[in-house]
């Protein structure tokens, strides 16, 4: 296959430029196109021989387009229009004037792009914006099969269920037909037990590890969690194709605890903590929100495994509040690192932060990308 150029349009802090290598495809990102000022200082630190364009996508003209002459475009439009924990505006908010300005434009382009990858949050698969997008897919005469991926699915502990949409224009179909259902694992790749193309996780292993499932009855636990999302943990837990949350940490050594050790608003939400031990093989998604907030932004690690989480939490309501802070400091939580959150990520050891870029802008960024290695694996699948 010719090296293909690629579009990396949302580009942030080079998800989709890193799942091109890890892919293995030959192919070249002819431009970068992000609007915001610190993932494109981390995009141009990790790739400074990129084009890297600081500029809105409505801003850019068909003209402009036309002349990179692209043969895949590769995009996470932003999310906020359609997560459950926003205004859930959709078409109507603002921030996807530039994805409706795309559809609009890929029709007129003077060559349409053989190949088309699309990541977003769970919520977008009910949304105005995809039905828009897949009728622009059928009239540009694309073949396209939409997922719900989890990292769970390629063996990393962090559940992080992103929608994802992969088209091509070509008379033959994408491993199937084009449909209206949406897999919820990946399809197996052809000679999917070479090197180049893994074997994936089942549905029943994807499905375990989706945080999203509300949880029902149950009584409360030693912590605020009910005895089904307790079961759930211990499930996702015994699932050996997922590897331990230890092999991505970083060596004790080169940490400095100080920076990540959680303050006393362990108090506060010390009930509400997703806790996990360095030979979990699950955590829950990381947010932008990550270091700053506690609740609902990613796990925290606990560090004295000689402590048992049992004997910290049985009993706590019962104690004075400094006895309640005591029996929590016993644990050692800390936050993960920016470091270990990319790993968790699938980015390589060769992405690194500018010296410049504060810890919280690093987890902000973090936040905002996607996993690097479940992108390969879709692009494989793409061009195979």
């Amino acid at each position: 296959m010719d090296s293909l150029r690629v579009l990396e349009l949302y580009s942030g802090i080079g998800g989709m430029h890193y799942a091109l290598k890890e892919s293995g495809i030959p192919a070249q990102v002819v431009t970068a196109i992000d609007i915001n000022t610190t993932a494109n200082q981390v995009y141009k630190h990790n790739f400074p021989d990129t084009p890297l364009w600081n500029k809105t996508i409505e801003g850019i003209t068909l003209d402009e387009f036309n002349k990179l002459c692209f043969d895949m475009i590769v995009m996470s439009p932003p999310c906020q229009p359609f997560t459950r924990i926003g205004l859930q505006r959709d078409i109507a908010d603002a921030r996807t004037k530039s994805f409706l300005y795309i559809l609009d434009l890929l029709p007129r382009l003077q060559r349409l792009p053989r190949f088309i990858l699309l990541e977003n949050v769970k919520g977008f698969e009910t949304s105005s914006a995809r039905v828009r997008l897949v009728k622009t897919l059928k009239e540009c005469g694309y073949a396209f099969q939409e997922l719900m991926i989890s990292p769970i699915s390629v063996g990393i502990p962090n559940s992080r269920l992103r929608y994802f949409l992969i088209a091509k224009i070509s008379t033959e179909d994408i491993n199937t037909q084009t449909s209206s259902k949406i897999l919820d694992a990946f399809p197996h790749l052809p000679e999917s037990d070479s090197p180049e193309h893994p074997t994936f996780l089942s549905p029943a292993c994807q499905g375990a590890s989706q945080p999203e499932e509300k949880m029902e009855g149950g009584h409360v636990l030693f912590k605020l969690e009910t005895a089904l999302e307790a079961q759930r943990k211990i499930l996702q837990n015994s699932i050996l194709s997922v590897r331990q949350i230890q092999e991505f940490l970083e060596p004790q050594k080169e940490i400095n605890m100080e920076h990540y050790l959680l303050p006393k608003t362990l108090l506060r939400y010390g009930l509400v903590l997703d806790i996990v031990k360095p030979t979990c093989r699950r955590s829950v998604c990381f947010t932008k929100g990550y270091g700053r907030y506690v609740q609902g932004t990613g796990s925290v690690l606990q560090c004295c495994m000689e402590t048992k989480i049992e004997s910290v939490f049985t009993g706590l309501d019962r104690c004075s509040e400094e006895e309640k802070l005591q029996r929590l400091l016993k644990l050692k939580l800390r936050y993960f690192t920016p470091r270990e959150v990319a790993n968790l990520m699938g980015f390589p050891q060769s992405f690194t932060f500018p010296e410049q870029i504060p810890i919280i802008q690093q987890y902000r960024v973090l936040g905002n990308s996607l996993n690097v290695v479940v992108v390969a694996k879709l692009l494989q699948l793409l061009v195979s």
